[in-house]
């Protein structure tokens, strides 16, 4: 039978040295370490663009690769990824907060090469985590990379504690927007503010929603161009997702859109967003350049 996991109650996180406090439990969260596979935050200025269907389709698309892929829904609030796969969970992360349940126990598998680190919905609660608690799961996702090679991460949209803490954690940063002008607005002022506060590694863009892919270039460019003009940030185009009925359809179905429309414009776009990203070339297109593994561990 599995251990009883204490709640993880506030309090100052130890330092890591050759042993523990004395008295302090093995499994105490100061003695985890955040993840050491890449990290990539999928986040954007505002909700409803699309943030959570990009998540679970690149992530089963990555999969299909042979990516094996840690998908973690962090929108603790508004849970949506068990529905988009399709998969029904009995605990979510609320149970692992409250030390219900342990990490392990709420993993689902989902399609090929995919687990689910699935949340809940509708606990007041978890609209904010604090310091502790949010490094406690980057920690805690740390125990779970067993047999991972990328961790992706559905953050909240906009400027949440939350969703802030854990996109400045990670190895990389997507920020989805639309061409409507309130979604450029905050797409903006979200990489604005990530920028401040000391985001090492400039955000990548991806356009949702697009009728043409020229309205989807010249969203890209004109969000690009403000960047480097005002924060002197080269954002680098991971590629777009057009308007398409097959998302919300496979959404009904419960099934990513990969799977249940392969041959529909938005599977495709999926698709070539996460060889981009398993490949491990440069982001931007029209780059020509590609980084070494090195250097891609190191940034």
């Amino acid at each position: 039978m599995a251990r009883r996991q204490q709640p993880l109650k506030p309090g100052p996180f130890a330092v890591i040295g050759t042993g523990l406090p004395a008295g302090e439990p093995v499994d105490h969260p100061a003695r985890w370490t955040r993840p050491h596979v890449r990290t990539v935050a999928i986040t954007s200025g505002k909700g409803g663009v699309g943030k959570s269907h990009l998540a679970a389709n690149v992530a089963v698309a990555l999969g299909a690769l042979g990516a094996r892929v840690l998908l973690v829904d962090a929108e603790l609030q508004q849970a949506s990824l068990d529905l988009l796969l399709g998969v029904h969970p009995r605990w979510d992360l609320q149970h692992w907060l409250s030390g219900e349940r342990t990490l392990e126990q709420i993993v689902l598998d989902g399609p090929k090469n995919v687990k689910l680190v699935p949340a809940g919905a509708g606990s007041p609660e978890l609209a904010e985590l604090d310091d502790y608690r949010r490094e406690c799961l980057l920690r805690g996702l740390g125990q779970l990379e067993a047999g991972v090679d990328l961790i992706l991460i559905d953050v909240p949209p906009g400027l949440s504690r939350t969703g802030m803490g854990i996109a400045r954690a990670a190895d990389d940063v997507i920020v989805l927007t639309t061409p409507e002008m309130p979604a450029f607005a905050d797409a903006y002022a979200l990489i604005k503010v990530l920028h401040e506060r000391g985001l090492e590694r400039a955000p990548h863009l991806v356009v949702s929603m697009a009728d043409t892919s020229e309205e989807s270039d010249e969203t890209a460019h004109r969000i690009k161009l403000v960047a480097k003009r005002f924060l002197q940030l080269d954002l680098a185009s991971l590629g777009s997702v057009p308007f398409d009925p097959a998302i919300a359809r496979a959404a009904r179905l419960q099934e990513p859109a990969v799977l249940a429309f392969p041959n529909s414009p938005a599977a495709a776009a999926y698709e070539a967003i996460a060889r981009r990203l398993w490949d491990g070339r440069t982001i931007d297109p029209e780059s020509t350049t590609a980084p070494s593994v090195k250097q891609r561990l190191e940034a």
